[in-house]
């Protein structure tokens, strides 16, 4: 039997319906609606509102371009929710770390690829929020991206370094007119091919991170090639490789020159590898629900399978670790916010404190995500491994996440530094 979205069907009607969209936000709202402020479930309930009309209107497969449906997702201002726009004239309440995760949540309930997709876009919002000094072309590629009318990547690993992000071997040369030409390769880019606007950094001189610098790429710019990879865990995601030959930037689009793009690059990390932890914490919500959903309702040797512990006690334990994992998440989202309000920006020492706290909750998240995913589909037996449900996403994302914003080994090299650093301290 084959189903309406074309694909050999191995779940039963019953079940597979009972695994609605609908139904799964109503699974993760009755486990959040005590540990949520009013204001921030309210927020989730309206953005799962939008998702499960635009679902309907769609008549979504969840086999289409995830690209072509970010415009009108942008017109709801439900791109990213981490910063407050109203210098753009768009009035997106409410803002800030803890509404961003509830918008992740909810979106990656909808479709977890889409919700990769759009959180490189993100990343390339931040660093133009911080350095657009009210000049014309940033504000417009701000606004674009905010929107979802225009896609962005940001372009920080290349083929020869990977995670070693200051020692770039992409060159910057100023000109005299106080442009720039960039000649370099870049690779592992989230929406590289697809992406209208990049934020790149390059170095004055190759392999000296003091000479970095951060640039606003126009991807329609003579010189700019972008071939597509095949990351076959993330089928309807685009990533790239790109080869920048003699691509001219003009001042305007020059974010901060060589000497500040280390420091630029740093400051957004942190939020980055935050904004992978509630990705991380969007997807074991989303394995759990299909697996709670399947579990009390497949029967075997006549009993809910469910029922029987070697099903029942690992299903119980990794909800367990999740919902700890989501405490932990919304306290630090919370924490932000609260020196957002009180300060305008955040704090240098609390910043600097913070960049051991992203790297903690980014192991562990990206850890416990990966075995969450693959643990609930594994008690779903063969229907958690084909492509009836969300579940192929779900195990294909959660194994990225542990190389993607910085290796597992680099994050565990963050906090041994720290744990030395505290020693000195005593």
């Amino acid at each position: 039997m084959v189903n309406k979205k074309g694909e050999v069907q191995c779940i039963d009607d019953e079940i597979l319906e009972k695994m609605n969209l609908k139904t799964r936000y109503n699974f993760l709202n009755n486990n959040l609606m005590s540990i949520l402020k009013p204001r921030n479930f309210n927020f989730l309930r309206k953005v799962e509102k939008f998702f499960i009309r635009f679902e309907e209107k769609n008549n979504i497969t969840h086999n289409e371009d995830c690209y072509e449906w970010i415009p009108a997702i942008g017109e709801e201002g439900l791109v990213t929710r981490i910063n407050n726009f109203t210098e753009l004239d768009l009035n997106f309440e409410p803002y800030g770390m803890t509404a961003e995760f509830m918008r992740c949540l909810a979106t990656d309930f909808f479709d977890p690829q889409l919700t990769m997709a759009m959180g490189a876009s993100i990343l390339v919002v931040n660093p133009i929020m911080l350095h657009h000094e009210d000049i014309d072309v940033r504000l417009k590629a701000l606004r674009e991206l905010v929107t979802g009318k225009k896609i962005g990547c940001v372009c920080i690993t290349e083929p020869e370094r990977g995670s070693d992000a200051v020692h770039m071997l992409t060159t910057c040369d100023e000109n005299e007119d106080g442009s720039f030409t960039l000649n370099g390769e870049k690779i592992y880019q989230t929406n590289g091919p697809k992406a209208d606007w990049a934020v790149l950094y390059a170095a004055k001189e190759a392999n000296n991170g003091n000479t970095m610098a951060q640039f606003l790429i126009d991807t329609s710019w003579d010189g700019w090639e972008v071939e597509r990879l095949n990351i076959p865990w993330t089928p309807r995601v685009h990533i790239g490789k790109e080869t920048l030959t003699n691509v001219r930037v003009p001042k305007e689009y020059v974010l901060g020159g060589p000497g500040l793009g280390r420091e630029h690059l740093f400051e957004g990390l942190n939020l980055e590898r935050l904004g992978i932890v509630i990705l991380n914490v969007s997807e074991a919500w989303n394995a759990i629900s299909h697996a709670a959903i399947y579990v009390n309702m497949r029967k075997q040797f006549d009993k809910e399978v469910l029922k029987y512990q070697g099903v029942g006690f690992p299903l119980a334990e990794m909800w367990s670790k999740t919902m700890s994992l989501t405490l932990a998440t919304l306290h630090i989202c919370q924490i932000i916010d609260e020196k957002m309000e009180q300060f305008g920006t955040l704090p240098k020492n609390f910043n600097l404190a913070l960049v051991v706290t992203a790297s903690q909750l980014k192991s562990q998240s990206a850890s416990l995500t990966e075995r969450v995913c693959y643990g609930c589909a594994n008690l779903m037996g063969g229907a958690g491994l084909c492509d009836n449900t969300l579940m192929q996403d779900l195990l294909g994302i959660s194994r990225i996440h542990q190389v993607g914003g910085g290796t597992d080994q680099i994050q565990k090299y963050i906090m041994s530094l720290a744990l030395r650093q505290l020693f000195k301290m005593l």
